[in-house]
């Protein structure tokens, strides 16, 4: 069993997690329970979201309600806000993890694909916060974090709406950080940069020079990140030393610079660069952590 730390003043407050079946989502599930959290847990998939939340109850010893939804659909949130009444608890951290990607020239991707990602990355964040903020201000007290990305900062030829859609997210984020600033919530943006994730398969860019080239984090790295952020308040956070540099880099490059930069990270590599599998930056995460403890 997993060491879990000593529960502190926001320690009960029960977190609603998206998109907590694998990647940072499954890793920020864990953390949360880690501190003590209660955990509602949201994914597509069942099964698979189950399997996580018994090993959440195993692990640390802490409530982990596991719903199935597709937050694509329109009236998916609903669906899980009636689920969530059955549990007890009301949720008292709001996490939008959930979000997909798709890599390829924008008029040869099919626009159902785009679609569909702006249903998740944009829309299902959009729905379930105007649906908790509500319940987080009557209470007064609440915490929401939005997994965006350091895409968010810059334009992304070759992702140009993934890139689109985390910057609506950064851009929501900081909005509504200050809208409730004489509130007792609070909103943190975490943008991560590239992470050790099945967001890369499905995105089709394990053999691109983002994956294989670039500074690739362990999601436990970027969930720990952005816990501490959210608990300290902070309204944007930037996981990862490289990461922070090209965040900052908006402010002293041309757009047209930092497009072609981007558009060099999205582009295939050749089959003898090919050094890093999904998986390997995890997994090596999770040993150093086990022969630590």
């Amino acid at each position: 069993m997993k060491q879990k730390s000593p529960p502190s003043e926001s320690s009960s407050e029960p977190a609603l997690i998206t998109g907590a079946s694998s990647g940072i989502g499954l890793h920020l599930a864990r953390e949360f329970a880690r501190h003590g959290h209660p955990v509602i847990l949201v994914a597509p998939v069942q099964s698979e979201i189950d399997e996580v939340a018994a090993a959440i109850r195993a692990d640390f010893e802490v409530p982990a309600h596991a719903f199935a939804q597709d937050l694509r659909e329109e009236q998916a949130v609903e669906k899980l806000f009636e689920q969530i009444t059955t549990t007890g608890l009301l949720p008292g951290i709001l996490v939008n993890n959930a979000g997909l990607g798709r890599r390829g020239r924008f008029w040869e991707i099919p626009l159902v694909e785009d679609l569909s990602m702006i249903r998740l990355n944009i829309e299902a964040v959009v729905r379930l916060t105007k649906r908790t903020l509500p319940i987080l201000l009557e209470r007064g007290r609440g915490r929401v974090l939005n997994t965006a990305s350091v895409a968010g900062f810059e334009p992304g030829p070759l992702f140009a709406v993934y890139h689109a859609t985390k910057a609506f997210v950064l851009s929501f984020s900081e909005s509504l950080a200050t809208e409730l600033a004489d509130t007792p919530v609070t909103v943190t943006a975490l943008c991560p940069g590239p992470v050790d994730t099945d967001f890369f398969p499905k995105a089709d860019m394990i053999d691109t020079g983002a994956f294989q080239k670039a500074q690739v984090l362990a999601p436990q790295e970027v969930a720990e990140a952005g816990y501490k952020a959210l608990m300290a308040g902070e309204r944007v956070v930037v996981p990862g030393l490289a990461n922070k540099a090209l965040a900052f880099s908006r402010r002293v490059l041309p757009e047209a610079a930092q497009a072609k930069i981007n558009e060099k990270l999205y582009e295939r590599t050749g089959p003898d660069e090919r050094k890093r599998e999904r998986g390997d930056v995890e997994a090596q995460a999770e040993a150093e952590t086990r022969r630590g403890s």
